[in-house]
């Protein structure tokens, strides 16, 4: 393996999914299934001759069902990116009408399915192909979201096939860094001691050498009321 092995663990078992990039090669690779991975007999075959230097997989059940398929699966891509979302967004799609206005109208048309995930993966890129760094891109849109639509759990995870950058905002994330190559995962699969867990509302980027972890503001407390008590007067 190369620069990073990215892995995100959504707990549920409907779909599943990964992408991959390989050193040379123009963006990234794409599989995807909208069923159960026991029932894909050609996985385990094609995932036993796969070789990337980064890989993101996930393995999830809809928040709410839709028509959208295996479009509505990530790993979503453009370019070098791929992006994953461990989460839900509360009031979808109504709490986050807002936000659309800050997108390009072809952002939203060109969105690939119509659901919350596709959706943050929509103003994550917008803010990439700003020019935004991936750290900086993944935390805006964080709290931008978290924001609008309270109690959102947004776990993302964005790897640009050298590095992987993650947020833990409301769900569990871990990181266990090996010689030459680390993996992000929801949860840990095995029982090394080395694995770490994200404190919740933490941006972390990761490569296979080096993680800098760095706390992310919530904007409810913001937003909280101070009782008079609190504030001394």
């Amino acid at each position: 393996m190369g620069a990073a092995q990215t892995a995100v663990r959504h707990g549920q078992r409907r779909w599943f999914r990964g992408g991959l990039v390989r050193r040379g090669r123009p963006g990234a690779a794409r599989y995807r299934r909208a069923g159960p991975i026991w029932a894909d007999l050609s996985f385990a075959d094609l995932a036993r001759v796969v070789r990337s230097r980064a890989v993101l997989a996930a393995v999830r059940d809809a928040t709410l069902a839709g028509a959208d398929a295996e479009a509505a699966a990530a790993p979503f891509a453009a370019g070098p990116w791929l992006f994953s979302h461990n989460g839900a967004v509360p009031g979808w799609p109504g709490s986050l009408e807002p936000l659309a206005r800050s997108l390009p109208a072809a952002a939203v048309l060109s969105m690939e399915a119509r659901n919350d995930s596709a959706f943050v993966w929509a103003l994550v890129l917008a803010r990439l192909r700003a020019g935004d760094t991936e750290g900086q891109a993944l935390a805006d849109t964080v709290q931008e979201v978290a924001a609008a639509a309270p109690g959102s759990r947004l776990n993302l995870l964005l790897s640009n096939g050298d590095a992987v950058t993650a947020t833990a905002w409301g769900d569990t994330l871990w990181y266990l860094t090996e010689p030459g190559r680390t993996v992000v995962a929801s949860e840990p699969y095995d029982d090394d001691p080395r694995w770490q867990e994200v404190p919740d509302r933490t941006l972390l980027a990761a490569t296979r050498t080096e993680e800098l972890l760095t706390p992310l503001k919530d904007p409810s407390v913001d937003a909280a009321p101070v009782r008079p008590e609190e504030t001394g007067s």
